[in-house]
This record gives C-alpha cells, structure tokens and sequence, in this order.
C-alpha cells in the first residue's frame, strides 16, 4: 500500500491580510498530481484542514474541489480534524462520505474505530486522533487527574492498542499533536491552553506508522513517527523551508520505506532589507518581483507612501517597516530625558520615529503644550490664519 501524508492545509487562511486560496487551490492540485504520479492508494490529511472553525463559503468550495481531484486521481482519503478545525462541522456526513471513498474521523468515539482498508499482503488499519483539548477530552476519555496532552493522548492510544491487539493488522496513526524533539516554525497557533502541550514520541508505540499535523515543517521524530509539515509556508519564517509531502510504502510486515517528495513553489518568500530608492531601481531585487515580500527600510528618514510605491515593482510586497539606521546610545531612558524640556522630549520622539520637526512643528508642539499644562502664552495674541498657513508651509 502507498500512502500520501499531508496535514495543515490551512484553507482560508490569509498572509499579512492577502487572500491565499487561489494559491491552496494551486496547492491541492500539485497534491492530486502527486497522487497520479505515484500511484498512491490513500491520502491522509492530519488536521487543520481550514484555518478557522467556521470556514468561509470559498474555502469549502476549494476544499470540495480538492477532495473531488484526490478521488479522481484513484486515491482514498483520511482525514482528521486539527486545532483550527470545528470536529463537528468537518465531521459532518462522515458516514455517507464514506461510501465515496472519505473517511472522516473528528470524534472521540471513532479513536478506536479505525478505517480498514485492503492491499495484497492483507488489512491496514488507520486510526483517527483528532486534536484533543485537555480539559475537554478527558472527561470523554476516563482520564481523571489533570495531565496535559501527554494524559489525554496517552488515554486514545490505549484505546487504539486494544482494538489494533483484537485485529492483529498492520496500523498508521493520524494525529494533531505536538510531539517532543520537533520543531515548531512560528506560524501554529499554541496548543498550550490545557496544560503542557508538548508529548513524547512513546506515548504513540504500537503503531507501524504515526502520520502527525500541527507543525509545519516537514520533519523526522523517529523513522516512523513523523510530520508532513504544510503544504504552504505561512510566515516569513517558512522561507527556507522545501514544502513535501511524504511518501509511505507498507509491506507485509510494516514500514518499507518513507520518502519526502517536494511539492512545487506556488509563490516564493522573500525578505529584503535596503534604502526604498534602492529597492525600487537595483537589478539585484528583480528575482523577488513574483515573491510574497517583506521589507526592512533603512533610509535615513522614514519614506512617505513607502507600501504603494513598492507594489509598483513588488505587487506581492505585504509587510514593510521602518528601521532607523543608527544604533542605541545604550543609556536608559531616565537617563535620557533628565534635565530636558517637555518640548526637548517630544522634539526628540519625532527626531526618532521621522526626522527633526521643522521650525513650523516646533511653534504647534510648543502651544499644544503649553495648553496641555496651563502654562500662559509669553505673548498673548493668540496665532492668526495666516500664522497657522506659514507654518505649514514650513512644515511641508
């Protein structure tokens, strides 16, 4: 039997506010292709399926579409639910989904309840563990004293060794958790509500294989305890990482073989540092055009309109910031302001976020504050349109 491990589709999610589901979309049917390549005969899908309980209308559609290209490729699909994911929503009409070849297990109920499926050396049965809250899943599971997900965990699989002790057959695990010895990239969300959210890798013995979501970097815990990571990077930490889904061979006697096959780059990631004028004209910045961007402005004063004019030639660019280009004086701030004005403070917060107010900005800084602390005017006449329109100018 050939299984496909895949998890965290995350359908619907957004990066730095930008709609991705165009790419996941794309994403779904590099999978199917795989699928077609390999011969696979099972798709598993470990959690996190969309991105938030209450998916929107487009991303069931995507992932209706998705699910119909993984059939149509010849495969059968596994799937449990994630963090993300509402279990009884993604579990709905489990039972008739079944009949078509999806297998949905969402439920505390179904952990010892595995789906069956054949090849020529015999049965393989793949037990669903969806992601269990703590303070919810042990009362569901007898577990008495407050443990953690180690506690909870530990409880599904004694219920899954018992029914796979029945069975005698060869056994994958699908499970939403975060194992030790792995290593999170930043863009989960923390399981930690509950208690300690990290478990051991012992807590699943007894299985052949352990196809586990959460994480999203494809990553070895043991040679059979594994994560497929992602299949699209969602933070700016993911760059580097070479998204894959993982490739399983059963014999008759278990594990024959696991392989990482790397799925195609929909949009590469790219983070670029540099004064804007720079960014906007050098020739070394022209691969990053078609990336998902991140910049870092160094100028020495922080540039108007900045995200507008690098979509000009970056139309991916999502996230800018400014860094000013000196460095601390290394004297804390009591230390700083002492013997200084109130004028001279906020004369200095501009200097820092901006650059040095104008003579026209010192005059409005100096009245508002004067007004702030009742202090009376030096000169009574109060200031004029004409004023007001010269300090503009000087401002502009």
């Amino acid at each position: 039997m050939r299984i496909v491990h895949t998890s965290d589709w995350h359908l619907g999610r957004t990066f730095h506010g930008v709609e991705l589901l165009a790419d996941q979309r794309r994403a779904l049917s590099h999978l199917a292709a795989l699928v077609t390549a390999e011969s696979a005969d099972v798709v598993i899908v470990a959690g996190d399926v969309y991105d938030r309980s209450v998916p929107s209308a487009d991303a069931v559609r995507v992932y209706d579409e998705g699910l119909a290209e993984i059939a149509a490729a010849g495969a059968q699909i596994v799937v449990t639910s994630g963090n993300h994911d509402s279990p009884t929503r993604l579990g709905a009409g489990s039972g008739f989904a079944a009949a078509g070849g999806l297998h949905l297990r969402t439920s505390i109920a179904d952990i010892d309840r595995p789906v069956v499926l054949s090849d020529t050396h015999g049965d393989v049965a793949f037990y669903g563990i969806p992601y269990l809250e703590p303070d919810t899943a042990r009362r569901h599971l007898g577990v008495e004293s407050v443990g953690g997900h180690t506690a909870v965990l530990d409880a599904a699989m004694s219920r899954v060794r018992a029914d796979l002790a029945a069975r005698r057959v060869r056994s994958v695990v699908v499970a939403h958790a975060f194992v030790s010895g792995a290593a999170a990239s930043g863009s989960e969300r923390s399981i930690s509500v509950g208690g300690v959210e990290t478990v051991p890798a012992e807590t699943f013995s007894g299985a052949d294989y352990v196809a586990l979501g959460h994480l999203h970097s494809p990553q070895r815990v043991t040679d059979t305890v594994r994560y497929s990571g992602s299949l699209l990077p969602y933070s700016f930490g993911e760059r580097t990482h070479r998204k894959a889904a993982l490739v399983i061979d059963l014999d008759a006697d278990g594990v024959a073989e696991v392989r990482a096959h790397e799925l195609p780059v929909v949009r590469e990631l790219s983070s670029l540092t540099g004064i804007l004028g720079d960014l906007l004209t050098d020739e070394q910045y022209e691969a990053a055009q078609d990336h998902y961007v991140e910049v870092t402005l160094t100028d020495p004063v922080r540039p108007t309109d900045a995200m507008r004019r690098l979509r000009e030639r970056f139309p991916y660019a999502v996230h800018v910031q400014w860094e000013r280009p000196h460095s601390g004086s290394g004297v804390d701030y009591r230390s700083r302001v002492r013997g200084r004005t109130d004028a001279e403070i906020v004369a200095s917060f501009i200097s820092d976020v901006r650059d040095e107010p104008t003579k026209g900005e010192r005059v409005l800084l100096e009245r508002a504050l004067r007004t702030v602390v009742g202090e009376p005017e030096s000169d009574a006449a109060e200031l004029t349109l004409f004023d007001l329109e010269t300090i503009v100018a000087e401002s502009a």
